[in-house]
């Protein structure tokens, strides 16, 4: 029986979600902090680590725009020199990159998400993950997103966060929190 291989995506964890960023997310430090023990986990393990970086590169961006601090990936998660860093211009991780050509090189057939925004690149990386064939695991508090509004409605962070993670638990991914995972492995 084959030995299911697992990769760690590090989803965006970059300088403009935290307080004074352009696009303050709610609870990012707290999610942050969850991304750090999952590649904590990781690295004592040797599995490999990929992180995605997202560069705004449409006009009238006003944030991960390109060589600004904003932009950067924040200090509590940053890339050792061996892991891959994927740049990525979409909420897709997949479009117009090569992470799932990494993810392969590295015989990687479970994927383990984290990151930000989870109403949109965690949401679409997650579904084109489970589109592309890889099994799903989403770490609900490693992930962070903020108020949205519709039609005047204003929808509480905690309330997207908690809708987006429902949808992604059947079928794309199971779901769980930090401490499930690292109890689980």
């Amino acid at each position: 029986m084959k030995q299911i291989k697992q990769g760690l995506i590090v989803i965006d964890v970059q300088n403009d979600y935290f307080s004074g960023g352009a696009m303050e997310l709610v609870e990012m430090d707290s999610a942050a902090s969850n991304c750090a023990k999952l590649i904590d986990h990781f690295r004592k393990n040797e599995m490999p680590v990929f992180h995605v970086q997202h560069l705004s590169v449409r006009a009238g961006a006003t944030f991960f725009v390109p060589n600004t601090h904003g932009c950067e990936i924040h200090e509590s998660v940053r890339p050792n020199e061996d892991e891959a860093l994927i740049i990525k211009n979409y909420p897709n991780s997949f479009r117009g990159t090569e992470l799932s050509d990494r993810l392969k090189t590295k015989g990687v057939d479970e994927v383990i998400i984290c990151g930000a925004m989870s109403h949109m690149c965690i949401d679409t990386t997650t579904r084109a993950a489970f589109d592309l064939g890889y099994k799903c695991q989403v770490i609900s508090d490693a992930c962070a997103t903020r108020d949205m509004e519709f039609n005047g409605h204003i929808v509480k962070a905690t309330d997207v966060h908690a809708a987006f993670m429902a949808a992604l638990r059947v079928p794309f991914a199971e779901v769980l929190s930090t401490i499930e995972y690292l109890a689980a492995t």
